[in-house]
């Protein structure tokens, strides 16, 4: 049996999605998260749907080449407006960014209605992601980590559900966890908040101190969150 290779960062997406789900696949590009997961077997059938035409063309093209014809359905769409609730049971919303996410499933509110699992790996703003998902009627069930080059990236398992308060670290690293590559993750983003922390120490005012304390809250909490991770290794 013909066998897709998946890159790092998608097999951590297609590690998520549930066994014998019909699965919508948003801003698919080539189509080598439903066709992997059709070869293996996980799922029976997919949409496969792009904002371009370009891209479904390269989807086509994929699924062809792996024999897969009458296993995909293709979309021409923005997100999932051209997916009716009835086709699918799971959706994978993979490489955007986060407010392009929120976006998406904003406009597509039964999948909360129906508790869809989503999942979502963003590739920006996540901070802004899991912000919307705690206010907008989601919970995260799941974090993962992959690495792929020089890169992490993370993606989400989320239901329907209510998702108790995040701390201010846990809007921008997640939900802590002893995974490997936690630590790592960790470091980069403390990294970031002090670089961030450091230009906005170079202005003045009142909207410049709060979000210095802003900064300095969520830097506190990845700290704790690092010693956290450290016992654990231990």
């Amino acid at each position: 049996m013909k066998r897709l290779e998946l890159s790092p960062r998608l097999r951590m997406v297609a590690s998520l999605i549930p066994a014998g789900a019909r699965l919508a696949d948003v801003g698919t590009d080539h189509a080598y998260l439903p066709v992997a997961l059709i070869l293996e077997g996980k799922i029976p059938w997919a949409v496969a749907a792009d904002l371009r035409r370009g891209p479904l063309d390269r989807a086509r093209a994929t699924v062809r080449q792996y024999g897969l014809t009458g296993r995909t359905a293709f979309r021409l769409c923005n997100g999932l407006t051209g997916i009716r609730p009835d086709e699918v049971d799971a959706v994978a919303i993979a490489g955007m960014g986060g407010e392009t996410i929120a976006a998406i499933l904003s406009a597509a509110p039964w999948t909360r209605e129906r508790d869809v699992p989503l999942i979502l790996q963003p590739m920006s703003s996540m901070p802004d992601l899991r912000g919307w998902l705690q206010a907008g009627g989601y919970k995260i069930v799941e974090e993962r980590l992959a690495r792929e080059g020089d890169t992490l990236y993370t993606a989400f398992m989320v239901r329907a559900g209510e998702m108790g308060p995040l701390a201010p670290a846990e809007l921008w690293a997640g939900k802590n966890s002893p995974a490997p590559l936690r630590g790592e993750w960790l470091d980069r983003w403390m990294a970031r908040i002090r670089r961030a922390a450091e230009g906005v120490a170079q202005s003045k005012g009142e909207e410049a101190m709060a979000r210095s304390r802003e900064l300095e809250a969520v830097l506190d909490g990845l700290m704790d969150m690092k010693k956290e991770w450290e016992q654990w290794q231990t």
